[in-house]
């Protein structure tokens, strides 16, 4: 009996043996570069272990503003120092010489690190190139003066930019054919995540030396540095911004404490995006809690009397601007009494200088009759309903789009509400169903003020590689479909500058500007409710200067009390701006 129960232990036993000998072999030569469901890599893991690190640069590509400036991050010559200096004798005396940090601080800094370190709290502070040669040419292990990468804590334009993140599930998804850490950072919003795959890096630039269990040198105290070697990596990702438009346009738009809403500037010549300030702010420890992550100016939103410009184009285009025609602007728009903006008869012009619904709820039940589809036509010759960011073929990449989150505007939903006259005059005021983005708005307003000619919007020009040489270019390029004709632009421009001037237009707070604007206000009912109140979205957009169109804008302020708006004097401010800037 005994027996059998001794050979019964003695197999379980040599079970258990086999089984840990095959899983000891599993980790030691089958699964060391893809241990588990994670795919933990155990050779890095161990090397790990015995290694510290400073890493001098993620990889990871960047983002520039038209002139080359960063915007994402920063480089700075900084003096990094490693814990095993406390156990050396190096020579803290001429470095706190050069540095003109006191060699307390040093040597109290060194005394409490447990890795490589950039020196400065909670800022490193940075060396002149001076100081950086000087601090080199010590050759003392363990003191190092570098150019360190450094993510910036403030961003601007940062939901246009947007936000990177470890995701190993995610960058499994986008990248199967690639061996990628599971923590490389990948873009999950703006253009980080549409530019992503350009992005990747290659490998980080980093110091690194090996330590023994208690942290000592394991092989001397030889640093290494180490680095991809690759010429053409990191990218750079050359935006159209402005980073001085930008960041006066971000105080601007904080200045008039906009809490929802914002602006765009656009370079009408090329088209592009100069300025793009959404709010709210984004929270960038818990970007997904709140509102923060929405680009505003890439989400439809309704826009009220600016629409009016689209019906403007479609009465020009349809012979029913006559000015002789008056319109009974003493009536509301389903014909009863008008008692707050009660502006007696008017004619086709002024009409849209005082923005008179009644006129152009008229005109868009007599464009219905005409056509039920005539006020989405218009819409989409004036680029209001379909995307306008850039798109097309590029690389390996074929429909590359440079905003893919860009909502699509629209004038109706229903083919009911299309062929109702009280729905048509409604939307031809831009309400009912009416939506557009404030990006498509600031593209309709540099189409007129091109005579009708209708372009892509660019937010990035060009991908360069690491040594300045191109290696995407996103060309200027035109939006497809319809237009207005140049004949229709000219009598837009000239209605929208009227706005302006006319003694009683709702923009004639910009006619004495250092450059003369042209545009169109909207205030826009929202169907939203606060403390009793009904809440607007407030606009304004055009152009300047008005002979020679430069620059579009777009001002909005969204969710706000009729008797709220911001938008007037931001636009304002921002004409003042780019004048003082440009003279």
């Amino acid at each position: 009996m005994w027996r059998r129960r001794t050979l019964g232990l003695l197999f379980i036993c040599i079970f258990v043996f086999i089984l840990l000998l095959v899983r000891l072999m599993q980790i030691q030569l089958f699964k060391t570069e893809a241990f588990s469901k994670h795919n933990v890599n155990l050779l890095e893991e161990s090397v790990k272990q015995r290694t510290q690190e400073l890493v001098i640069d993620n990889g990871r590509g960047n983002f520039l503003d038209r002139n080359g400036e960063p915007l994402t991050h920063k480089k700075a010559t900084v003096l990094v120092l490693f814990p095993f200096l406390k156990k050396t004798d190096w020579d803290v005396e001429k470095v706190a010489d050069i540095t003109g940090i006191s060699q307390e601080a040093l040597e109290a800094s060194v005394e409490s690190a447990k890795k490589p370190f950039a020196y400065g709290k909670p800022d490193p502070v940075e060396l002149t190139s001076f100081q950086m040669n000087q601090i080199n040419a010590l050759k003392i292990p363990g003191v190092f003066a570098v150019e360190k990468k450094f993510e910036r804590k403030e961003v601007p334009a940062e939901q246009l930019l947007g936000l990177t993140g470890e995701n190993a599930k995610e960058l499994k998804k986008r990248y199967p054919d690639k061996e990628l850490s599971e923590k490389t950072l990948i873009g999950v919003s703006g253009l980080e995540e549409s530019f992503d795959e350009f992005l990747l890096p290659e490998g980080k630039s980093k110091l690194v030396y090996h330590v023994d269990g208690g942290g000592a040198p394991l092989f001397g105290i030889n640093v290494k540095y180490v680095d991809p070697a690759n010429p053409f990596y990191p990218v750079n990702i050359r935006t159209t911004i402005d980073k001085t438009f930008q960041q006066k346009a971000e105080e601007l738009v904080d200045h008039y404490q906009i809490k929802k809403g914002g602006l765009v500037l656009l370079d009408i010549e090329d088209n592009s995006v100069l300025a793009l300030v959404s709010r709210p702010v984004m929270n960038k420890k818990d970007p997904y809690n709140g509102a923060g992550i929405v680009n505003q100016m890439l989400k439809q939103q309704i826009m009220g009397s600016v629409f009016k410009t689209v019906t403007a184009a479609a009465a020009i285009e349809n012979n029913l601007d006559n000015p002789n025609v008056l319109f009974n602007c003493s009536q509301k728009i389903n014909g009863k009494p008008e008692r707050k903006y009660d502006y007696g008869m008017l004619n086709f012009t002024d009409s849209f200088a005082r923005s008179c619904n009644r006129t152009f709820g008229e005109l868009a039940k007599d464009l219905q009759k005409t056509d039920s589809n005539m006020l989405e036509q218009f819409a989409s010759k004036l680029s209001l309903t379909g995307s306008v960011g850039w798109q097309g073929d590029i690389y390996h990449t074929s429909d590359f789009k440079q905003l893919p989150d860009e909502d699509k505007g629209r004038v109706f939903v229903s083919d009911e509400a299309r062929k109702d006259a009280n729905f048509a005059a409604m939307s031809g005021i831009g309400q009912h169903e009416v939506r557009g983005t404030p990006l498509s708005v600031a593209n309709m307003m540099a189409t007129i003020a091109r005579g009708g000619q209708k372009e892509m919007v660019r937010t990035v020009s060009k991908i360069e590689y690491k040594n300045g040489t191109t290696m995407v270019d996103f060309p200027k390029k035109d939006l497809k479909g319809d237009t207005v004709s140049p004949y229709t632009a000219m009598k837009l421009q000239k209605l929208l500058r009227e706005v302006v001037v006319n003694p009683n237009g709702t923009g004639r707070w910009f006619k004495n500007l250092p450059y003369e604007a042209a545009g169109k206000s909207g205030t826009a009912e929202t169907g939203k409710f606060a403390d009793g109140k009904q809440l607007h979205n407030k606009w304004f957009a055009g152009y300047f200067p008005y002979n020679q169109p430069k620059y579009a804008l777009v001002t909005v302020n969204l969710d706000v009390p009729d008797n709220e708006g911001g938008v007037n004097l931001l636009f304002a401010d921002m004409v003042k701006m780019l004048y003082e800037v440009n003279h």
